[in-house]
């Protein structure tokens, strides 16, 4: 009787050498909860002069915020624990669960400065883009990785509606900042994935004519196109008489330029002292470490952005199959945006769109969504050799 040779026991490698938990990535988990232990020290910085001033605790915000950086790591561990391979298999089940929240959020979400983006539940609030961004690169990547090898015109097609439906509901909102950072992960993979290039030439032909299209119709107000053009042209600025967008950037560029090499010190800012700087805590919290610590605090701090993207590409390079890259590749788009948007337009080299800057703004929703998306990185780390 002629059977199949089994491996011996002695060429298998020991359970123990695949064991998930031995291969952590401690550093990539290190990054996420070190910089948004930077982040709780600005916004209180940020925050409790304000907060002092108007009777309330001066931890307020440092609160809220702790308490979503603690959800946050227990959800990143939390994803840790189940195979991302599951994944692969039940992303349409994802895809379809967040598209009703975007509808939802359409219908009956609460409105702040003009955009109508979350779901007020009691004191606490809900932004479900912030989900979309981690749901929409688990799609593509399972979409893509069931389709590896063979993405023609008419799949490519697919995942284009399957990224474009998302996008217009996002854009609806109208949160343009976030719609943006969709189309980013969503370019980086596809090309990742084998995009050929005309096909890329069309998506990127696309974009352009939704954001085009949006912008010019009047899904946005007046004062939010501002706020996309104010940047544009800074040369001469009177804060007397300057729209809230040419302000708002004229304080950020002041309060970064006050810093100078070392800073003014932790809480001596005068800028954030007297809330010279609107939303700072939120849009805008890279100018206190600017102010307070300086070009040497804000280098720090986008060095250890830097080595979170160098980890997450690691891991990347990495990974066990096409699946596990697209969802690091994605994830690595989006914290890369993102910073650099962010860094760029407390600068004035890039327009003010509302995108926070991961770990270190306030906001429950976007922390907590940045941990999962470490937590499925982490995730294709530990599973690598199984």
């Amino acid at each position: 009787m002629v059977g199949v040779a089994l491996p011996s026991a002695a060429a298998r490698p020991p359970a123990s050498a695949t064991a998930p938990l031995r291969h952590v990535d401690w550093g990539l988990l290190a990054l996420p909860v070190g910089i948004s232990a930077l982040g709780l020290l600005m916004v209180y910085s940020s925050t409790r002069t304000r907060l002092a001033g108007q009777g309330l605790s001066e931890l307020y915000y440092v609160q809220r915020q702790g308490a979503a950086v603690v959800i946050g790591i227990a959800a990143m561990l939390a994803v840790m624990l189940v195979d991302y391979r599951r994944l692969r298999d039940m992303f349409p089940l994802l895809y379809v669960a967040v598209l009703p929240m975007l509808v939802g959020v359409l219908a009956l979400g609460a409105t702040r400065k003009g955009t109508q983006a979350w779901f007020q539940i009691g004191p606490l609030q809900f932004q479900p883009s912030e989900l979309a961004k981690v749901v929409l690169v688990v799609a593509l990547a399972g979409y893509c990785h069931s389709h590896r090898g063979d993405l023609d015109v008419w799949r490519f097609a697919i995942a284009i509606g399957l990224a474009g439906l998302p996008i217009v509901l996002v854009l609806r909102q109208p949160d343009l900042g976030t719609a943006i950072v969709l189309m980013i992960c969503v370019g980086t993979v596809l090309v990742v994935a084998g995009a050929r290039g005309r096909h890329l030439a069309v998506m990127v032909l696309l974009a352009v004519t939704l954001v085009g299209g949006a912008v010019s119709s009047d899904v946005f107000a007046d004062y939010q196109i501002d706020r996309l053009t104010s940047f544009l042209d800074q040369s001469t600025v009177d804060t007397r008489t300057a729209s809230d967008a040419e302000y708002n950037l004229a304080q950020s560029k002041t309060a970064i330029g006050a810093g100078g090499l070392t800073g003014a010190g932790l809480f001596e800012g005068t800028q954030t002292k007297l809330s010279y700087v609107p939303e700072q805590h939120t849009d805008f919290i890279f100018t206190v470490v600017g102010e307070e610590l300086g070009f040497l605090g804000g280098s720090l701090l986008l060095a250890l952005f830097a080595a979170l993207v160098w980890r997450i590409w690691r891991i990347a390079l990495l990974a066990a199959d096409l699946f596990g890259t697209l969802l690091c590749v994605g994830m690595l788009a989006m914290f890369t945006f993102q910073v650099f948007e962010n860094v760029g337009m407390t600068m004035g080299i890039m327009p003010i769109t509302g995108i926070p800057l991961p770990f270190m703004s306030y906001g429950g929703s976007a922390t907590i969504a940045s941990f999962i998306a470490v937590g499925l990185v982490s995730n294709v780390h530990m599973r690598r050799f199984s």
